[in-house]
């Protein structure tokens, strides 16, 4: 499936040799992110998006940011395999995309990993707030909802300085706007800054907060509004894989971004650099296969939320005498 054509022009039979051995361990990941972790993840997406929904009154805070992550996931989910068994990554793909279309591939990737890590950010930067000032309307349902519409909105606008250099990359170099911004360098960096280390800081920036003032116990913490104390394990949880998965991706596009404005892309590390970087794109499409899972098993009202989707979808437009215990409505 991983094509070793940029291998062709390496030294010696020793670099196909490992170019193949690295291909065949990559494209077994392959697989196994198109054949499970894909089908799996975008269910459970599309799951944790309809259980939340169907239950508007008993959402929370941190349920308005999951169920946000897991629309961009979704997203994120139906590009991959469009790029993995594209011109891009496969040795034999099914279809070939035109330019336009694989500019579109780079716009939704970008804008749903945005959407991904801005949300982990600010669901950090929301829990550290309820976690000092409950019941304050920065932090309510109410107000989220209204933040994570601005985030994909932002996320678009934010993209769009990348698409014209993305777009100006792939189109004729007659046009004289587009030949002086034919250089994918500078968008790459516009996402590396907005997209990893604005989120990074502020979310490490975040969680020091909450950690240091989880070891200081006040007089707030009996109050009946606050957050379940599991809420925090799970953002932790949730946010750190996310950073650890984006991670390696990133760094990816550092060193080849560096690499390429210094013209010191030599030929040699060629076959690792690229295993590296398929390799990194995949733990990037895997976030949105690991987010949902750990949503829906650190979550203590994902499974009575079910239970009511369930039974809402049993009883039809009939009214259901028995609700399961445990939901609470939340004040808007």
């Amino acid at each position: 499936m991983w094509s070793c054509a940029f291998a062709n022009g390496t030294d010696g039979a020793a670099d196909t040799q490992l170019c193949q051995r690295l291909g065949l361990s990559l494209s077994v990941f392959s697989f196994t992110y198109l054949f499970v972790f894909f089908p799996v993840g975008f269910c459970y997406n599309a799951l944790v998006v309809a259980v939340n929904l169907s239950n508007k009154a008993s959402m929370t805070m941190p349920d308005v940011y999951f169920v946000n992550m897991a629309m961009a996931s979704l997203v994120l989910g139906l590009v991959g395999p469009m790029q993995l068994l594209g011109p891009e990554f496969s040795r034999s793909p099914l279809w070939r995309y035109s330019d336009e279309v694989h500019v579109t591939l780079i716009i939704l990737f970008n804008v749903s990993s945005l959407v991904i890590m801005y949300s982990a950010t600010l669901l950090s930067l929301d829990c550290y707030i309820e976690r000092v000032l409950p019941r304050t309307y920065m932090s309510s349902v109410y107000n989220t909802k209204h933040v994570c519409g601005f985030l994909w909105g932002g996320a678009v606008l934010t993209s769009f300085s990348s698409l014209l250099f993305y777009v100006c990359n792939h189109v004729s170099t007659k046009i004289v706007e587009c030949s002086k911004m034919q250089n994918k360098e500078v968008a790459d960096t516009i996402m590396l800054l907005i997209g990893y280390v604005v989120p990074a800081a502020a979310t490490s920036y975040a969680l020091v907060l909450i950690l240091r003032i989880r070891k200081q116990p006040t007089h707030l913490d009996q109050d009946l509004g606050r957050l379940d104390p599991s809420v925090y394990r799970l953002l932790l949880a949730a946010v750190s894989m996310q950073f650890i998965l984006w991670t390696p991706y990133y760094i990816i596009l550092l060193v080849h971004t560096i690499s390429r404005v210094q013209g010191t892309y030599v030929t040699r590390p060629v076959v690792a650099f690229n295993f590296l970087r398929g390799l990194s794109v995949l733990l990037a499409f895997s976030s949105s296969f690991a987010t949902p899972l750990l949503y829906r098993q650190m979550s203590r009202t994902f499974s009575l939320k079910l239970q009511r989707l369930l039974r809402k979808l049993q009883c039809g437009e009939r009214t259901c005498t028995h609700e399961p215990p445990g939901l609470q409505q939340v004040v808007l």
